[in-house]
């Protein structure tokens, strides 16, 4: 009998790996994140990106998000975009019971209002792959998850990953996609 091949992903970096493959989809040129929720019987129940509302053109949209500097919200990104964890949530298309108890990746820790619906959905466990540059906001997040007994895990304790280094993944992934296209 032939023994199993031993180089195969672990349920961790599978589930990572989605959120990362995910992120590909954003037309975010300098914010890419991907999340993908699991439940405890490893089954994937939905995925999300940061991205425009469903009907919006993402060729009429300005990127570059040049309200922060002038002062025109009406010219800020984040009035506009869907960020991947709520995006997930959206997303999913089961009974929204199915998410009580399951875990939600994410490239980036999420920010306060996403981490409002991550406790409001259900979801018990959120492992990121990098911290938010937001530092205050994070802390704010932490204590929402702490008092909500929702669990957050660094996806690597030993590592902390700079934005580049998850973009340069995910450019890798899709370079790698495109070849056998």
């Amino acid at each position: 009998m032939a023994s199993k091949r031993e180089n195969y992903l672990s349920w961790n970096e599978y589930f990572m790996a989605n959120a990362i493959l995910v992120s590909a989809r954003s037309k975010d040129p300098h914010n890419r994140v991907g999340a993908c929720i699991v439940n405890d019987d490893n089954k994937v129940l939905s995925v999300g990106y940061n991205g425009l509302p469903r009907g919006m053109n993402d060729d009429s949209f300005d990127w570059l998000s040049t309200g922060e500097k002038t002062g025109i919200k009406k010219n800020i990104k984040d009035y506009y975009v869907v960020h991947a964890e709520r995006n997930a949530i959206l997303n999913h298309r089961g009974n929204t019971d199915d998410l009580k108890g399951s875990t939600l990746y994410v490239t980036w820790f999420p920010c306060t209002e996403c981490t409002k619906e991550i406790i409001q959905s259900g979801i018990k466990k959120v492992v990121y792959l990098r911290d938010y540059s937001r530092k205050e906001e994070t802390e704010i997040s932490r204590i929402m998850f702490q008092n909500a007994g929702v669990e957050v895990v660094a996806y690597n304790e030993e590592k902390s990953f700079e934005r580049e280094e998850v973009e340069d993944i995910t450019d890798v992934v899709i370079k790698k996609l495109r070849y056998f296209s």
